[in-house]
């Protein structure tokens, strides 16, 4: 058993050390002078009155870029004047205050110098119905005073969290979002984020999830393996989904 340990260790990082290595993930720099600027992925909310959701995610700061992505989610209600962001970021939680924050402003901000990606882009009048169920999923989120990097809950969790209670997302969270597969410490069965499929997870280090949007991905001390066969892709850690790209 031990031999096998040993041998699944370098398995594990060898995608997170090519991420590093080959610049996919940025593990140096200064957090303080890192650019916070927009990405100019969201729509402007002068010319778009519909109502919209999307859900973000890049990747983290430092080397545990190398291994996985912050997401958050950004919702606009029809005639709004700017964005609202639901997000949980550390330094909340380690500076004394609820690591679930609320806020207003541009929802594509670059993380700390890290372009984001869009995971789910959702317009049209249906989409007020979510923002409302999406309002009520962050209220009822059970770690708002809780945060840990790893194995959850943490930025990933609270995504997650949110996706399942939403199901209409159809949001698949790629294999970097460390903590998605975080359930709490006495719930070991849920519903995929995407709410096409089911996963069993033993305290998000553990675990197996089956959906027609995830596919199908194994966690292993939280960092995933994945074959996505509708999408003709892989999903490794560190590297993320390697294949055909699924429009959000």
């Amino acid at each position: 058993m031990l031999r096998f340990f040993l041998l699944l260790i370098p398995v594990l990082l060898a995608g997170p050390f090519l991420a590093a290595a080959s610049g996919l993930a940025r593990v140096d720099g200064d957090w303080s002078t890192a650019s916070r600027e927009s990405a100019g992925l969201a729509p402007d909310p002068a010319e778009a009155a519909e109502p919209i959701v999307q859900v973000y995610g890049a990747r983290t700061f430092g080397w545990r870029g190398a291994f996985a992505v912050h997401t958050w989610i950004a919702a606009k209600r029809a005639g709004a004047p700017s964005f609202t962001t639901y997000q949980v970021t550390g330094w909340r939680y380690w500076h004394g205050a609820s690591p679930l924050s609320v806020s207003a402003g541009p929802p594509d901000r670059k993380w700390f110098g890290a372009t984001p990606e869009i995971y789910a882009d959702l317009r049209g009048p249906e989409v007020e119905h979510l923002i409302d169920k999406i309002e009520a999923a962050v209220a009822a989120y059970p770690f708002k005073d809780s945060y840990r990097t790893w194995p959850g809950p943490n930025s990933n969790t609270f995504t997650a969290t949110i996706a399942r209670a939403v199901p209409e997302l159809g949001l698949a969270l790629p294999p970097t979002a460390i903590g998605k597969d975080y359930l709490g410490t006495a719930t070991f069965a849920a519903p995929a984020p995407s709410g096409t499929g089911y996963q069993v997870s033993i305290l998000g280090v553990l675990g197996l999830m089956a959906g027609i949007e995830e596919g199908l991905e194994i966690n292993i001390l939280g960092l995933s393996f994945g074959l996505d066969p509708l999408g003709l892709a892989v999903k490794l850690p560190g590297i993320g989904r390697l294949g055909m790209e699924r429009a959000p």
